[in-house]
């Protein structure tokens, strides 16, 4: 999962006149981690020191009447400040030159487009023509002649620099008369390779760009403003020289995100890690308009996993530096920490229990962005537009009709409506009528959200604010369902969601309708405990020994075989069971999880405790095995929950006297299990030795052997 956390401001700035972007050239990385140099579109370029939540600035001003032509870079080598003024003018600079006229300069030949600067690397020049050379060799003859790369009316319109392997890779796009390109400058050897981006009927060029390196090759990640994210795979070394002339950009879709009903103009994407891309200028899915939020997607799972409303108008420009996203808005520019946990939900999955095949046949239908070719991108489009116009004229009942109206009408709209459509028009619908359940008390549509929630194509972060409409208004069965469909539920609202259920009186609880499969597992399970006890506790003939701490001298001790033999009656209702069996099945990141585990009462984790143990014993004695349930929680599931309580409130339960029992028992419980174990292994050992030990003698047809094991 990602988290976004509590920003501040960095610096204020003003919009330029005309034009998309706040008055901010770049945001580069400075000396180290902790230091970023921000280049404003006025006079000034200023070093931040940014640590924690504070940060402090270096000014460097240049005079009246010139003009920064592109961002500042620190040279790692050099320990000094790059910067380009007047389009020709490069400035080198150190910390303590203030004053940039006394700084040395020098006049090269043709206009620079931008300085591009790695860590540890020596700086390259881009010239607006598209010729490269490297920051030293330029310096030592400014005046040298610079080779035309692009033709007379080629723009260079992006650019960045890539390091892996200690070698450089340059890439910039260019813009010709509506063809757009991508150039690819590698050195050592020093070769150029063109490719030609992919286009299609109503597709404009790309709207930005970030470039990233993992293993051998180079990941282009660009975004178009039809919300379509697509990844380019480049291999860091080519054996191509550039002489096959241009070459086709092979992509694939890796994202979409949501259209809102005002038309984009701008937006930005850069990448975070190999699974999370950060995105401004698009709406959030649930969000009403004319609100711009920063928000953090996962590519490989098409969730929503982090989100941040700015204050002010969100600019297309965004950079990322050392977990930290800068976000010019408004007018100022806000530094917003994050964190992502790489592979974060697919650990999460491994949480879950396998699915068994009927239900991934039953889920197979889903389709996946990530399997769209490229060729379907125009007819997704025109899906869109058409299921916003169908929306409004199908469901305009909405806000005005009776919840049996809605219903009606939300069935029939999804039974005539054909499954590509519906995949796109099913969130809208739920933000619909969510958004109406929130700001009216006696409107409540749960069979339309159930309708919704049987076609699979709703997730947590498509209609966030569902799984909280429901434990306000008690709907337990629909909680349910989301449970089992919805694979993205935030850890925050897993524990939010398992209060409500624990605080709710297991009387009113009864009285809920839920899966019918659930409450049956939990009515075997009981009955299991029951059928247990009236054949003694034993199973396949053992019977763990007396732990000698838990003898004493009462004589109803001396008759109890198993110290196990403890109050093991199910310690809730069998829907409230039924229920927080869903919830351990939930996915979660051990790390989001645990602190939102210190929001339960002491009460509520004794309660959840105590079934735990119920389920650990049950799952001890296989009872769980002679049941048949689609949906049941694993034994290692149930450990990782326990360990997780035990941690989040470990001091509470030391000196709570209820837990004192409780941790008593469980005490009891894990030692005679780790007895049992323990002689389990040396079993292990004894008959691995008998499988590898060889016959030394030939007994003949028939022989009687003696082995002593201990």
């Amino acid at each position: 999962m990602a988290t976004l956390y509590e920003g501040y401001t960095l610096c204020g700035v003003g919009p330029v006149q005309n034009s998309s972007n706040i008055g901010i050239l770049g945001v580069e990385q400075g000396g180290d981690i902790d230091h970023v140099l921000v280049t404003d579109s006025s006079r000034s370029i200023t070093v931040y020191k940014v640590k924690g939540v504070t940060s402090y600035a270096m000014n460097t001003f240049l005079k009246q009447g010139q003009i920064i032509s592109c961002p500042a870079v620190f040279n790692t080598q050099s320990q000094e400040y790059v910067v380009v003024t007047d389009d020709r003018v490069v400035r080198v600079w150190k910390e303590d030159d203030v004053n940039l006229e006394k700084a040395f300069k020098a006049t090269v030949s043709a206009d620079v487009l931008k300085v591009l600067s790695a860590t540890d690397s020596e700086p390259v020049v881009l010239f607006c023509c598209g010729a490269v050379r490297f920051l030293d060799s330029l310096l030592a003859s400014p005046q040298q002649p610079i080779e035309d790369v692009l033709t007379e009316d080629e723009i260079i319109r992006w650019s960045t620099i890539v390091k892996a392997e200690h070698q450089l890779v340059i890439l910039f796009s260019t813009e010709q008369r509506g063809e757009h390109c991508l150039y690819v400058q590698r050195f050592n050897p020093n070769t150029l390779v063109k490719h030609r981006f992919e286009t299609e009927p109503g597709l404009s060029a790309p709207i930005s760009f970030s470039a990233t390196c993992r293993g051998s090759n180079i990941h282009l990640l660009y975004l178009y403003l039809n919300g379509s994210v697509y990844e380019s795979v480049l291999p860091f070394r080519s054996s191509s020289t550039g002489a096959e002339g241009v070459q086709a950009l092979s992509r694939s879709l890796c994202l979409s995100l949501p259209l809102g009903e005002e038309k984009l103009m701008s937006g930005a994407a850069v990448v975070l890690d190999e699974a999370h891309v950060a995105v401004v200028g698009f709406p959030h899915p649930s969000a009403g308009a004319c609100k711009d939020y920063l928000c953090i997607w996962n590519t490989h799972f098409q969730t929503l996993q982090a989100s941040k409303e700015m204050a002010g108008r969100i600019y297309s420009q965004l950079w990322c530096y050392s977990g930290k996203l800068y976000v010019p808005h408004g007018k100022m520019l806000s530094v917003i920490p994050f964190d992502c946990q790489k592979s974060s939900l697919a650990a999460a999955m491994g949480k879950q229990k396998q699915t068994s095949q009927s239900e991934s046949k039953s889920r197979s239908f889903v389709t996946s962005w990530t399997s769209q070719s490229c060729t379907d991108v125009t007819q997704t489009t025109e899906i869109k537009s058409r299921m916003s116009t169908r929306n409004v004229s199908d469901l305009s009942i909405i806000p005005t009709s009776a919840v049996e109206d809605v219903q009606a009408e939300v069935g029939e709209f999804i039974r005539r409506t054909p499954q590509a459509d519906l995949q796109l028009a099913a969130g809208r619908v739920a933000l619909e009528l969510v958004s109406r359940s929130q700001t009216d008390a006696n409107f409540y549509p749960q069979c339309a959200f159930l309708l919704l929630l049987e076609t699979r194509y709703l997730c947590y972060s498509v209609c966030p604010e569902l799984l909280s409409l429901a434990m306000v208004k008690k709907d337990f069965y629909l909680c349910q369902i989301a449970f089992q469909i919805f694979s993205d539920i935030p850890e925050a609202v897993t524990c939010a969601c398992l209060k409500t259920i624990l605080s709710t009186p297991d009387l009113e609880m009864e009285t809920v309708n839920l899966d019918t499969d659930s409450v049956i597992f939990m009515k075997e399970l009981t009955q299991a405990h029951s059928r247990s006890d009236e054949e003694g506790g034993q199973l396949n003939g053992f019977c763990p020994p007396a732990l000698e701490s838990d003898v004493s001298d009462n004589p109803s001790n001396k008759l109890q075989r198993d110290p196990l033999a403890l109050d093991m009656s199910c310690p809730v209702g069998l829907h409230k069971g039924a229920l927080l069996n869903e919830v351990l099945q939930t996915a979660y990141s051990d790390r989001s999880l645990l602190p939102h585990l210190k929001d339960l009462t002491v009460p509520q984790v004794i309660v959840f405790l105590q079934y735990l143990r119920f389920l650990y014993f049950k799952y001890s004695h296989d009872a769980h095995k002679q049941i048949r349930a689609l949906r049941t929680p694993s034994i290692s599931q149930i450990i990782d929950w326990v360990c997780l309580l035990l941690d989040a409130h470990f001091t509470v339960l030391a000196v709570a006297p209820e837990a004192k029992r409780l941790v008593f028992d469980l005490h009891k419980f894990v030692r005679s299990q780790v007895k049992l174990y323990a002689e389990l292994g040396k079993i292990e050992g004894s008959l691995q030795v008998l499988k590898n030990s060889k016959q030394s003698e030939d007994f003949g047809m028939y022989a009687i052997q003696v082995i002593e094991l201990f």
